[in-house]
């Protein structure tokens, strides 16, 4: 697998890296790890995915809609019913969202021992300027 130039300047580059910065922020990395297991509704989504505001899993949602990793469809009853689903490119995302959710799960413990290590040092160097 040849390797991707980070300094790469090409219009499918810039383009690269708006769908990477869609598919690997923290909200949609946990939308498409939930719908994974089947079509969800909003609020359904929004108890599953702790910490996420209202109106962060709507913007979440509709990028995922636009980019055509998930499709949203409406029911004509009252109140409208409203679900979500992974399509058949958001199904292509399920391992490798798995694995790094999975990764940074397994990890935490340590990767909150480096901050802390972090923090102490960077206090340090504050303190004597």
């Amino acid at each position: 697998m040849q390797a991707i130039d980070p300094t790469a300047h090409s219009p499918g580059a810039c383009q690269a890296r708006e769908v990477l910065d869609r598919v690997g922020d923290k909200w949609s990395l946990y939308v498409i790890s939930q719908l994974g297991s089947g079509t969800k509704r909003f609020n359904e989504l929004k108890r599953e995915i702790d910490g996420i505001s209202q109106r962060m899993l709507t913007v979440t949602l509709r990028g995922l809609e636009r980019d055509g990793i998930v499709t949203r469809t409406m029911y004509p009853v009252m109140p409208p019913r409203v679900e979500y689903s992974l399509t058949d490119l958001g199904r292509t995302l399920l391992e490798t969202v798995g694995t790094f959710v999975r990764w940074a799960e397994e990890n935490l413990d340590q990767i909150e021992a480096a901050r802390a290590r972090y923090d102490a040092r960077a206090g340090e160097i504050e303190a004597f300027g």
